[in-house]
């Protein structure tokens, strides 16, 4: 089983990336979970919206395990990608990696699993457009 030092970042481009930056922490300058949260959400809304074609909420967050820190001034690139779709609900996968600001080593800080149904104007749930899986299963 491959070591936490072994794993390597998706073989694509972020669909985020940002810095973390010192208003990103708590008194103490950690970096708020909830803000790498945040992030791990819009990069989510991004495929989900894509491939709704259209307004999506977040409905669920599956367990989210904070794996390493994330200091300031880390690169955090956010890989997201869609998994599973339903008539009104997408699945998409996050994974969360840092760089420090003067190295090349990449290391996972977190994972999660995102849950987002299609909403209309009304802010109800609409039917996904056909083609919207890309030949996934459905949930």
């Amino acid at each position: 089983m491959a070591t936490q030092e072994d794993r390597q970042p998706p073989a694509r481009e972020p669909q985020i990336r940002t810095i973390a930056m010192p208003a990103d922490t708590n008194p103490s300058g950690d970096i708020f979970g909830g803000w790498l949260m945040s992030q791990m959400d819009l990069a989510a809304s991004s495929v989900a919206t894509r491939a709704a074609r259209g307004r999506v909420a977040t409905v669920a967050v599956d367990a989210m395990s904070l794996l390493a820190p994330v200091q300031v001034g880390d690169e955090v690139s956010l890989y997201a990608e869609l998994r599973r779709t339903g008539r009104t609900s997408l699945t998409i996968s996050v994974e969360a990696w840092r760089r420090a600001r003067f190295a090349e080593e990449q290391i996972q800080v977190t994972e999660a699993t995102f849950t987002f149904v299609a909403i209309g104007d009304d802010r109800r749930p609409r039917p996904l457009p056909e083609g919207h899986g890309d030949g996934l299963p459905p949930q």
